[in-house]
């Protein structure tokens, strides 16, 4: 199914559930018709985002995040009711990012299993979840964007769609979303300037 079909789909569904049929059955209908763009979009933030969880002792696959992720938006829109396809997929990548930080979370707080020689190995800088503390920097800048720039970023950057995809999501014109990206990636390029390989903040001596 072409990713324009599926807006068209998944906004009918919508459409549907606003009225006053039983809920549950039109959730699970569109989330099967979305099941293919659901499955990309937890893909690409895990591989991405959160590469450690893919790693023992966790091994998180894609399809076991989307039954999680799956089950949540079953749960939350018993009482949720995007009514755009901007809203409902937003809707999903916050459950998305709220499952992977619980199970990063979780194998954290896990006891680190010790060999007999380990004690002599240095520990590593990052957390077992796979995120430096600079990773987590980037993710908290991303999430503290202004609205409209953190959506356009998580839509074209985080889950890889194409800006004209973005747009037909987002109800605006591709130009808006460049605009959008452009100004997100700004703000980030300048709160996250101490990062970058061999430059100083423009503020430092």
């Amino acid at each position: 199914m072409s990713d324009e079909h599926t807006t068209a789909v998944v906004q009918r569904y919508l459409d549907e559930l606003a009225q006053d049929s039983p809920a549950e059955p039109i959730v699970r209908a569109l989330l099967d018709r979305a099941v293919r763009r659901l499955h990309l979009l937890c893909a690409t933030l895990l591989y991405r985002s959160y590469p450690r969880l893919t790693q023992p002792p966790l091994n998180l696959q894609a399809d076991e995040l989307l039954g999680a992720v799956a089950e949540r938006l079953l749960k939350a829109m018993r009482e949720a009711r995007p009514r755009s396809v901007r809203q409902f997929f937003g809707l999903a990548n916050q459950h998305m990012r709220w499952e992977l930080n619980d199970l990063a979370r979780r194998l954290d707080e896990q006891p680190v299993a010790v060999g007999l020689h380990e004690g002599l190995v240095p520990a590593p800088a990052s957390s077992v979840s796979g995120l430096t503390p600079d990773g987590l920097r980037m993710l908290r800048a991303i999430d503290e964007l202004p609205e409209d720039e953190r959506e356009v970023f998580d839509l074209v950057r985080v889950q890889g769609m194409a800006q004209t995809e973005a747009a037909r999501v987002l109800g605006v014109s591709a130009v808006t979303v460049k605009r959008r990206l452009n100004r997100g990636l700004r703000l980030l390029t300048e709160q996250l300037a101490d990062l970058r390989p061999g430059k100083r903040p423009p503020d430092s001596n």
